[in-house]
């Protein structure tokens, strides 16, 4: 016969184990409201809110998130959740110029990257610390030409060739 406090440690193993496989579930369920398109702003504002970094980037991606959400989960601490608001479409131009200055390369890569990131956002990353970041500015067809330009000056070859491949690309377009 085993003792009783063996009894009791497998019993709470087992209470444990339904917690958090109930837990998993609702996260699901919170995920997959969180992506509905016909989910309410109060419903992703609270959303938006949640513990679980996976139900904050559904929210994140959602385009019927308002913007002053889409604002506050810019500075989400989990990376993950501010390169969803990188790919809304519904982010704002402000909020675009807060993720060009995040401490994350990885954020501040999608932005430069991003097809629909304004020629002015784009113009404040030509100083990015990162050269990788500065090659994807001069990449973004969105750059202007003044920007690239100055990227083309860039002390790493490898911006300033993407740079002056872009203006040249450019010319040829014309």
């Amino acid at each position: 016969m085993k003792p009783l406090s063996y009894i009791i440690k497998v019993l709470i193993l087992i209470i444990n184990f339904s917690i958090s496989t109930s837990m998993a579930a609702d996260t699901d369920e919170l995920v997959r409201l969180a992506n509905l398109p016909t989910t309410s702003p109060q419903q992703l504002t609270q959303l938006a809110k949640h513990t679980q970094a996976l139900v904050r980037v559904a929210v994140a991606m959602n385009r019927k998130t308002p913007r002053p959400i889409l604002d506050d989960l810019a500075k989400d601490p989990e990376q993950d959740v501010r390169i969803a608001v990188c790919t809304n479409l519904s982010t704002s131009e402000k909020t675009y110029f807060t993720l060009a200055q995040d401490a994350s390369e990885q954020v501040r890569s999608v932005v430069a990257r991003f097809e629909y990131v304004t020629a002015a956002v784009l113009a404040t990353m030509v100083n990015d610390k990162s050269a990788d970041v500065r090659i994807e500015v001069a990449r973004n067809w969105n750059t202007d030409i003044p920007t690239l330009k100055i990227l083309s000056q860039d002390k790493f070859e490898e911006v300033s060739n993407m740079a002056l491949h872009s203006l040249n690309t450019r010319e040829q377009s014309k």
